[in-house]
């Protein structure tokens, strides 16, 4: 089935209905959206628009962006682009998806005017396309099921985007899945907080409602404003998001109870990355909603599993079931691993694409006897719920210890001044890479990075501790709002390579001293460089921390780089050895001090030859 089908399926049972509603705008009902679509068509038909050439929209994002889709996609390929794309993005996105039309409006237009004519893509107006057709609905010939309905750019953890084309039977067989996995009826009202320029606003709010004739309530965004004026005014019945958007939910939680105390949401759902359990718990306890997590990706239409609504089983940290594809858990050489093992998640089945646009040594790699192979690892459980343990890209080899920075992540987080973390790996001179990671504190909490490292210990194995942590005001995302992980090293690089103060003390130069000899460097360390990312190892950590306690005579802990991995971190952990040292002395010399010669003198007897051997024999006398 076409969209436009699905679309005149539901204003056909219920034309009054609504089916799209936004702050300022009139509702939409369904009889008016099957309207516009068919007027979109006759507007595209008659400027030349067909199956064979897709069309991109640089609209904003909200009501406008979900009109522009759907009546795209009633004629031709759709290209939804995000606003406010830099000239050389927006260049590359119409190029490699061989758009031959770009409809505008808003901001945008100078920009997409002075593109289009260098690409020679014909430019069109999106109020004039849209008021531009025949008044009767039924005389546009829908697509076939089997036509391109969508052509997107992968979004998220790589640092280079892949060309993805979906079918209107791609689209519609997935939406269809998701209403049915969240048990979706014409009574819900979903408030769409995703952008409608990635699959995961587009199919998992917007066409899973059209599917079960269900309204959406189409925000530009979010903002946390807009979204409890949202609930307020239009009560909707569940919303779907990416975890940085719950994170925010959870801060206005209590202004929700505050504005609308009797509201509450027949369900939560979360994609698009991982949500950790700590956040999920949290969420259902703040809006009193069972919160249902989902895995999928652009390639597969958006989902492949989900955990069950109540009463069904909803497993902690398990993105669930399949909702009908087929999955399997392969290792590296494409062959099923055993129940409960590690492998890359392979999914088939009818929301599946067809293949990658434009690289057919891309496709050769990533489909495997049928199988999509995700680039995800995860394991299934015994009842087929699905664990995603991170991005085969995204596994850090630090000296041949594989380390999952989703697994750093949701330790992190426990913590309860932890916000925001992404762990993330950095090259690294001798180990090849090592891990570090980027918090975001809670507001008025001040966590500092040894702290965190200690919790961390006490959680995880010493290799998956990071040995640097980077404080920021906010994690870099792109813009589907996930974190791209492979590519921090280089968005952090500011803080990564900031300029360390040379050493204030005695102490911390002594320290630098020993590092330089360990490290075999000809630079002097700074106050604030961590040992680990100037080359150190494990090894080389035990020397030095033999070192300091040959020296000093103290007994520092053969992990204690570990957990002080900065020269000036290191230093206030050996001073404070030191003045406990010095107590210590101190208090045994006061305790001998007291004692009367004839009690020294029978100590000293009776310890003999234990406390005081012989002398030797002078050979020369």
């Amino acid at each position: 089935m076409s969209l436009s089908k699905l679309v005149a399926t539901q204003a056909a049972a219920r034309p009054d209905a609504p089916a799209l509603l936004a702050p300022g705008f009139d509702p939409i009902s369904w009889s008016a959206l099957h309207g516009h679509v068919h007027s979109w068509a006759a507007g595209l038909r008659a400027a030349g628009a067909s199956a064979s050439t897709p069309v991109a929209t640089l609209v904003p994002n909200g009501l406008r962006s979900a009109l522009s889709f759907l009546g795209v996609t009633a004629v031709a390929p759709c290209v939804p682009l995000a606003s406010h794309l830099p000239i050389d993005e927006l260049r590359l996105a119409l190029t490699s998806a061989g758009a031959r039309y770009l409809v505008c409006e808003g901001e945008d237009e100078a920009l997409a005017r002075q593109v289009a004519d260098e690409l020679r893509i014909a430019r069109l107006d999106a109020t004039s396309i849209a008021n531009a057709g025949a008044p009767d609905p039924g005389s546009c010939a829908a697509p076939d099921a089997d036509d391109l309905a969508l052509l997107l750019h992968t979004s998220g953890t790589t640092a280079h985007p892949k060309l993805v084309p979906l079918t209107h039977a791609n689209l519609a067989h997935t939406a269809r899945r998701i209403a049915a996995s969240l048990a979706l009826t014409p009574e819900d009202r979903c408030i769409n907080v995703m952008p409608l320029f990635h699959v995961h606003g587009l199919v998992g709010a917007l066409l899973a409602s059209v599917s079960a004739g269900a309204s959406v309530v189409c925000l530009q965004g979010f903002d946390a404003e807009g979204f409890v004026d949202g609930v307020e005014r239009f009560h909707p019945s569940w919303y779907t998001a990416a975890p940085t958007i719950h994170q925010a939910v959870l801060a206005l939680a209590p202004r929700l109870r505050q504005r609308v105390p009797a509201h509450r949401f027949r369900f939560v759902r979360s994609a698009s990355a991982a949500l950790s359990p700590t956040t999920l718990r949290a969420l259902e306890l703040q809006l009193d909603s069972p919160v249902i997590e989902a895995y999928g990706l652009t390639e597969v239409s958006s989902s492949v599993t989900s955990n069950p609504l109540p009463p069904g089983v909803r497993k902690p940290g398990s993105a669930g079931p399949s909702m009908g594809a087929e999955l399997a858990i392969l290792d590296e050489r494409g062959a099923p691993v055993r129940t409960g093992e590690v492998g890359e998640i392979a999914v088939r089945g009818s929301g599946v694409m067809r293949g990658y646009g434009g690289d057919p040594a891309l496709n050769e790699a990533a489909f495997v006897d049928g199988w999509f192979r995700t680039g995800d690892l995860g394991r299934l459980d015994a009842d087929g719920y699905l664990f995603v343990a991170g991005r085969l890209k995204e596994i850090v080899n630090r000296g041949g210890e594989k380390v999952s920075p989703r697994e750093v992540d949701e330790a992190l987080l426990e913590h309860p001044d932890v916000a925001q973390v992404a762990a993330f790996g950095v090259p690294h001179p001798t180990l090849g890479e090592d891990l570090c990671a980027a918090v975001v504190r809670r507001p008025g909490a001040q966590p500092g990075a040894a702290a965190l490292r200690g919790f961390l210990l006490e959680r995880l194995a010493a290799h998956k501790v990071p040995s640097r942590i980077l404080f920021v005001d906010a994690l870099p995302r792109g813009r589907s709002g996930k974190v791209q992980r492979i590519d921090l090293h280089r968005q952090l690089a500011a803080l990564l390579d900031a300029a360390s103060a040379a050493p204030a003390t005695a102490l911390e130069r002594e320290l630098a001293q020993t590092w330089q000899s360990v490290l075999d460097t000809r630079t002097l360390p700074g106050a604030q460089d961590n040992f680990f990312a100037l080359g150190g190892d494990s090894l080389m950590a035990m020397q030095v921390v033999a070192a300091v306690n040959r020296v000093h005579g103290i007994e520092l802990e053969a992990p204690a780089l570990f957990h002080h991995p900065t020269l000036a971190e290191l230093a206030r952990v050996v001073d404070e050895q030191l003045l406990r040292k010095a107590a210590r002395d101190a208090r045994l010399q006061r305790e001998i001090d007291a004692l009367s010669d004839e009690e020294v003198e029978r100590l000293l007897a009776q310890a003999g030859d234990e406390v005081i051997p012989p002398m030797p024999a002078d050979p020369g006398r």
